[in-house]
């Protein structure tokens, strides 16, 4: 009997649990990942069409905020689309767009991977200072000189601070998010830079020796 009860309250709590919570699978949710697979142009087309009918009412600025997600869940209601907040397929072809999803689209645990290192080791640098390592990451998977995946580039032994001291953990923002979306459409500051280090706190002789492209903020790239 007592092992009947304490199933029944388990079921009920499951029954009761909001519709709006997010399963999280590897330190991040399921609405992260695919509002994260929107490029920034993307959500300004989703905010702009919204704004446009009178479901959004803030700014067009290509960021999946509160508000746009508020906004997509409006229009779900109204349209009898499942309401999750999230712009899939069938929500993407209610508002007239598609979004790409081929294969030879980066996948959404690289986009999170590199937001997470652009968050750990750029978070208090400006937002182009903040591409800039995004782009310095994408650079030595380009480079013959590197690992060739995301992955093995923030990695790779000694290659990143915060890998070192655990930062890398840490949740990335939205701001992180753009960023490393930006640098992955070819946004590049660093004009091809390998390296990057604050002059501050450089303590090897090494890096002083490769040549500098242009410094942004705390940060010297060179190459």
């Amino acid at each position: 009997m007592k092992k009947r009860l304490i199933a029944c309250i388990f079921a009920l709590a499951f029954i009761f649990i909001p519709v709006s919570t997010v399963m999280v699978i590897n330190g991040t949710s399921n609405v992260e990942v695919v509002e994260a697979a929107l490029t920034s142009s993307q959500t300004r087309t989703v905010q702009t069409k919204l704004k446009r009918w009178g479901y959004y009412t803030g700014k067009v600025d290509g960021i999946y905020g509160n508000l746009t997600r508020k906004a997509v869940r409006y229009f779900q209601q109204k349209n009898g689309l499942a309401v999750d907040g999230i712009v899939g397929p069938k929500t993407a072809a209610a508002l007239g767009m598609s979004i790409k999803t081929d294969d030879n689209s980066t996948s959404n645990n690289d986009l999170y991977l590199l937001a997470k290192c652009v968050y750990a080791e750029a978070r208090g640098e400006s937002y182009v200072g903040q591409v800039a390592v995004a782009a310095v990451i994408l650079n030595r998977v380009k480079s013959s000189e590197f690992p060739n995946t995301i992955a093995g580039v923030i990695y790779q032994p000694w290659a990143f601070t915060a890998v070192n001291d655990g930062q890398i953990n840490l949740e990335p923002n939205q701001t992180a998010y753009n960023a490393a979306r930006d640098a992955l459409n070819g946004w590049d500051p660093t004009y091809g830079a390998l390296f990057y280090y604050n002059p501050a706190t450089a303590t090897n002789k090494w890096i002083w020796s490769k040549k500098t492209t242009v410094t942004i903020g705390k940060h010297v790239f060179a190459v």
